[in-house]
């Protein structure tokens, strides 16, 4: 039985595109955003194989709490042997993803399409 995809919300829109799921996060992404996006970052990392991207293109803040949703998104695509992309151009959340390593973990690619175009295979390992 398949599950009805959750209603996006003002910092979330869920799609499918190319046997991937797509979570593209929206406007500032801080603490109340992430309460927000959680559950339903859960959602699409669970089960087994996930095939995630989260596009950060439609973003004007990113905090810690962006930072920690980002993490914990690759930790559950990981353990359950998925594929999981970023896709990010803005320049001040480039530079926070590179300050904290984040950037060599999860690459980012600039565009949905570059990111979906990406050979088949796991994010960045430690």
């Amino acid at each position: 039985m398949q599950q009805e995809p959750a209603a996006d919300t003002p910092h979330l829109r869920v799609r499918q595109e190319r046997g991937y799921t797509v979570l593209e996060f929206r406007g500032e992404i801080d603490i109340v955003a992430a309460t927000e996006i959680a559950p339903r970052l859960d959602d699409a990392t669970a089960g087994s194989a996930p095939r995630v991207v989260i596009d950060l293109s439609r973003i004007d803040f990113f905090d810690c709490s962006g930072l920690r949703l980002l993490y914990r998104a690759r930790s559950r695509v990981l353990e359950h042997g998925g594929q999981l992309h970023l896709v990010c151009a803005h320049p001040l959340t480039l530079r926070v993803l590179r300050a904290t390593g984040l950037s060599r973990l999860l690459p980012p690619a600039p565009t949905l399409d570059a990111a979906l175009g990406l050979p088949e295979a796991t994010s960045g390992s430690l």
